[in-house]
């Protein structure tokens, strides 16, 4: 079976048609919960949060479907390296993962909010794992940026926790002041120059 990791550089960089993240049962966005959503206001407050969820083509669709959200770009995330490649990170010895940066407006979306639903829209049991990605690079995690967003990450992460909506353990990890490299040009914006391609990501109906 094709993964992410037995693709060559140049078919990734030149086909339309480009299988990243291993296949897994499709999941239907229109099942997922409804959200209204609200522009960023213009000249507003930002901040910025980095999120890991597996498959980034995935989490940055997902993200985007939050209200105040001002961009989303994808990169790696985790690691020592200031400078590496996608084909680097896909061996799973970086210490990168795969992660969104997300910058938004406070004024309309709080942190919390977007981590609860980051907690929605994959697994966070599985270790090192999302679907059939399997591998370091695709960990559940959370990057904080600030002291004020660890303490909401271990907050939220100790709310899902103790909901038992998840029925096992969180693996997400908390992994303060990361170093961000954001992705290859071919990776942003993936699943809306290649509507249908691969999305292992849904809104689950849970409450927290």
């Amino acid at each position: 079976m094709l993964t992410r990791s037995t693709v060559l550089p140049t078919f990734l960089a030149t086909s339309l048609l480009v299988l990243a993240c291993t296949p897994s049962e499709a999941k239907d966005p229109t099942k997922a919960m409804e959200m209204m959503k609200k522009p960023p206001t213009k000249n507003g407050p930002r901040d910025v949060a980095i999120l890991g969820a597996g498959c980034f083509w995935g989490v940055e669709t997902w993200m985007m479907k939050l209200p105040g959200i001002v961009e989303v770009d994808v990169g790696y995330a985790g690691g020592k390296a200031p400078k590496i490649s996608y084909e680097q990170v896909t061996t799973g010895t970086t210490g990168h993962a795969e992660a969104v940066r997300i910058v938004y407006d406070p004024s309309v979306v709080s942190y919390d909010d977007m981590l609860t639903w980051f907690f929605k829209i994959h697994d966070p049991t599985t270790k090192d794992r999302q679907g059939n990605d399997d591998g370091p690079q695709y960990r559940s995690a959370i990057f904080p940026m600030t002291p004020g967003q660890a303490k909401s990450a271990q907050a939220i992460k100790q709310r899902v926790e103790k909901s038992g909506a998840w029925k096992k353990p969180i693996t997400t990890t908390i992994e303060s002041n990361p170093i961000w490299v954001r992705a290859e040009d071919y990776h942003q914006d993936y699943l809306i120059k290649h509507p249908g391609g691969y999305d292992n990501h849904f809104a689950r109906d849970v409450a927290f």
